[in-house]
């Protein structure tokens, strides 16, 4: 599975498997290999287009705008807008010339079906790519209202999948006033980077969003794999991934029953 490993001290120097543990369901287990992967990144730039989101075009166009000039060498961008239905707004591509006109294809209209946008970008675009480094960069207050999707299948299919999900946080347009048996926004946002690895930035700090995701991919990820002792059938189970002291790793917490 991926991982990030970051040394406090911000040392490039590598971190090996005898500085690392993995538990599964609370069993410490036996790594085989920790091995940096600085492989290039397919990158999707998933944005809410919905009509009562709290964030301007303006400012939706330069959060993403940001990405397309600190990708690195090889690495792949597709923009996805979404209210009720998910489209593309420029594909696969590495050039920020192509990112900076397809911009004008945003626009603020009907509701936020995120938990949909998640899934189908998982399904159609991610998928495929089994093997390659993947995430996905959320744009968003994290509010989804009317999806068929539950969030619970949405973050499982992330999981499953190891793609790492970082959020650029919109203020909650509804101030936390939501039906209880939906999650809030603030929840889903969390939720969804504690759940897959990631992190979550300000929509005011979208320079550093860009910048901070994108050297991450690169510069921080690795690959750990080890043979579960135990998977019991039909059963999520419980991640946990810490390094020794200096030491900071961010991973999936869960792995959903095969």
């Amino acid at each position: 599975m991926s991982v990030v490993v970051k040394r406090d001290d911000k040392s490039a120097a590598n971190v090996n498997s005898k500085q690392v543990a993995v538990y599964d369901n609370g069993i410490e287990q036996t790594i085989k290999n920790l091995t940096p992967d600085p492989s290039p990144a397919r990158i999707v730039l998933l944005v809410d287009n919905s009509l009562t989101l709290r964030a301007d075009i303006d400012k939706l166009e330069k959060a993403t705008r940001e990405f397309g000039y600190e990708i690195y060498e090889g690495d792949q961008l597709l923009i996805v807008g979404y209210d009720e239905e998910a489209e593309i707004v420029a594909d696969w591509t590495d050039s920020a010339k192509s990112i900076e006109a397809a911009l004008k294809g945003f626009r603020k209209k009907g509701q936020p079906h995120l938990f949909d946008a998640l899934s189908a970008v998982v399904e159609q675009a991610l998928s495929p790519l089994a093997g390659q480094k993947r995430a996905i960069v959320v744009i968003s207050d994290g509010l989804d209202r009317g999806s068929k999707t539950t969030f619970e299948k949405a973050l499982s299919e992330l999981q499953t999948n190891d793609i790492t999900v970082y959020t650029v946080q919109i203020s909650d347009r509804t101030r936390g006033a939501i039906r209880r048996d939906v999650p809030k926004p603030k929840q889903v946002v969390e939720k969804l980077v504690e759940g897959t690895g990631g992190l979550v930035f300000s929509i005011d700090e979208a320079v550093e969003a860009a910048q901070s995701v994108c050297d991450e991919l690169r510069k921080n990820r690795y690959v750990l794999s080890y043979v579960p002792s135990s998977v019991p059938y039909g059963e999520a189970r419980r991640l946990l991934v810490v390094g020794d002291q200096g030491i900071t790793i961010r991973s999936k917490s869960m792995q959903p029953p095969n």
